[in-house]
Parts: C-alpha cells; sequence; structure tokens
C-alpha cells in the first residue's frame, strides 16, 4: 500500500478526533455539583479474584440530583461494590442497604470548584500538547515524502497538505478549548 498525501492527512485528523474523544471522556468523570454516573467510570471492584467497572457489576442510576443509586445484579457484590468507591478518592461516602448503594454527591465547596477547575484545565492542555504531537508527526512524514523525489509530491502539494493539517490543528485545539470552558462552567455553577 502506497502511502499518500491524503492518506496522511485523513490519519493526522483521525488522531486529532480521538485525542478529543479522549478529552471528553476524561473530562466525564470530574464530578461537577451534579450527579453522574459517569464519575464511577474509573473505580474498578475486585469481585471474585477478577477487577471490572462497577457498570459491569451493577445499574447506576440517577434518581435525584444530588445523589446516585447503584443497583448490584448480584446482591453478593454490594459490599466489594461499596469498597471500591471508599478506596477510588474520590470523596465520596456510600451507604448500603444490602440490596442497593445510594452514593450522596456533595455539593462542592468554592476551594474544591477551582481546583476542579485547574485539573480540568490541565487536562485540556495535556490534550492540546497531542494534537500538537499528532500535527508534528503528520508534517515530518510530509517533508520527509518532499525530499524523497522518488514519492513524486511537488512543493506546492506539499505546501497545500502542510496547511491542510495545520487547519486540523487550529480546529482541534479550539474545540478541545471550548469544551474545557464548558466543563469549567458547569465545575463553579453553584
Amino acid at each position: 500500500m502506497t502511502v499518500t498525501v491524503d492518506s496522511i492527512v485523513e490519519d493526522t485528523r483521525k488522531k486529532m478526533k480521538q485525542s478529543i474523544e479522549t478529552l471528553r471522556k476524561e473530562l466525564a468523570t470530574v464530578r461537577t455539583g451534579r450527579a453522574n454516573p459517569s464519575v464511577l467510570d474509573t473505580v474498578l471492584v475486585e469481585y471474585y479474584g477478577s477487577t471490572m467497572p462497577i457498570n459491569q457489576l451493577a445499574g447506576v442510576s440517577v434518581p435525584e440530583p444530588s445523589c446516585l443509586l447503584i443497583q448490584p445484579f448480584d446482591k453478593n457484590s454490594v459490599k466489594a461494590i461499596e469498597t471500591a468507591i471508599l478506596k477510588s478518592n474520590l470523596g465520596l461516602n456510600p451507604t448500603n442497604d444490602g440490596v442497593v448503594i445510594r452514593l450522596p454527591i456533595p455539593a462542592l465547596t468554592e476551594d474544591r470548584r477551582k481546583e476542579l477547575s485547574k485539573v480540568v484545565s490541565r487536562m485540556g492542555e495535556d490534550i492540546k500538547t497531542a494534537v500538537r504531537n499528532v500535527r508534528r508527526d503528520g508534517n515530518e512524514t510530509i517533508k520527509k515524502m518532499e525530499k524523497d523525489k522518488s514519492a513524486g509530491l511537488s512543493e506546492d502539494a506539499a505546501r497545500k497538505a502542510l496547511d491542510q493539517i495545520q487547519k486540523l490543528t487550529d480546529d482541534s485545539i479550539k474545540e478541545a478549548e471550548d469544551i474545557v470552558k464548558h466543563k469549567e462552567a458547569e465545575i463553579m455553577k453553584v
């Protein structure tokens, strides 16, 4: 299979899109003032010798804005789920009645909101760095093709491809910034 300029640009676009999706997934796990089942996505439960995410062991619902309800598929897993939540550093205290686990989501303090906002901002910067690294890789590949006369890539075609990659980079960074701003606003909203 021969590598074409279009395939390089398309590959770069896909990698940048994956970086943005990674940012969305990471930000979904950051706790805001509202209950959101995705805060439990990073919690792994030790159950019968294997480690599983909570959503494979239980149904998670939001019966009210400040509480999550976790209904284990197997009642024997209640204690293991509760222990995993306590060990997860989420700062949440589950209560169980032997059948379901209630997870009250306390309101965030002003200091905690500012701290979470900084964490979100750092996540955004990390993704922007990843996007720039993808740009660098794409640009290097295009420049190598241009130098390699057997590839038959003209200066104009190379310049056009580099411009396309830069536009993809600018768009991806803008999208990341917008996502981070939205999340920060959500965190700071009382």
